[in-house]
């Protein structure tokens, strides 16, 4: 899927999962909720990491192009390493270590560790990267060209320090689901792995399939592109993706939304 599909499936998933913690009686501050939303809209965008034409390949700059080149390399040279005999040979990185599980967890883990252990500071860098892609992905025609890169990392530098000032105050969600002294904001990598995972589930739904299981191998291939029957396969940026998914990711972000609130 492109870009804007996936911000908007990884939103309406975290505002799914918050419908469900209501409807258990566990209702999440609204903090949580949102920034939750914002930063699995984000985190849906990151396994493109390894194609150079992403929204987050050209989101920072040189520094998201360079990054973009490493795990490019590094996503073939697993692939390349890993490979069984059925897998096919290729050059590139894509759809690959990026787009599995243990890479969705790994990255979770990864961003919980650094909030834990790296104080405040961890924690507004990783709002900032995420809100970056949050206003790339849902306001893609507002942020799409160099010339508004600034204004978007000015509108997601300000809305990480407000938010995690919001988050701080008692009652509004830095300790939500982790409430032992020093666990504050160990929850922030929950809508991280949501956001990736997501991310590969609509992947798996294009033509080209997605390698989701990696590296369970599944009969002679170890990177086997789950997805459902070729029929029901689409091609990403088709009209299936724009007239028929975003809108159902809207409406089933704005009912999950509703419920979580318990308006619903």
């Amino acid at each position: 899927m492109m870009g804007p599909a996936h911000s908007l499936s990884g939103a309406a998933a975290w505002l799914g999962v918050g419908a469900a913690a209501a409807a258990a009686g566990h209702t999440m501050p609204w903090p949580v909720l949102l920034v939750g939303a914002l930063i699995c809209a984000g985190a849906a965008l990151a396994p493109d990491l390894d194609h150079k034409s992403a929204t987050i390949s050209r989101a920072f700059g040189p520094v998201s192009r360079g990054l973009c080149e490493i795990v490019d390399k590094l996503s073939a040279a697993v692939y390349k390493a890993t490979r069984k005999q059925g897998d096919p040979r290729r050059a590139g990185g894509h759809r690959t270590l990026t787009h599995t599980w243990l890479w969705a967890v790994l990255i979770g883990a990864g961003a919980s560790g650094l909030a834990i252990f790296g104080g405040r500071w961890a924690v507004l860098a990783l709002l900032f990267v995420h809100m970056v892609l949050a206003i790339e992905g849902l306001l893609w025609r507002a942020a799409r060209g160099s010339s508004s890169d600034v204004l978007v990392w000015l509108l997601a530098a300000t809305s990480a320090w407000i938010l995690a000032g919001v988050l701080d105050k008692p009652g509004n969600g830095a300790d939500w689901l982790f409430t032992a002294p020093g666990q504050e904001y160990l929850w922030l990598g929950l809508p991280i792995v949501l956001g990736a995972l997501v991310h590969d589930i609509g992947d798996a739904l294009t033509v080209s399939g997605c390698p989701i299981l990696w590296p369970i191998p599944i009969g002679r291939k170890r990177w086997y592109p789950i997805g459902p029957p070729k029929l029901m396969r689409f091609r990403a940026g088709s009209w299936i993706e724009l007239k028929v998914l975003m809108p159902a990711f809207m409406l089933l972000g704005g009912v999950g939304g509703a419920a979580a609130l318990n308006f619903i």
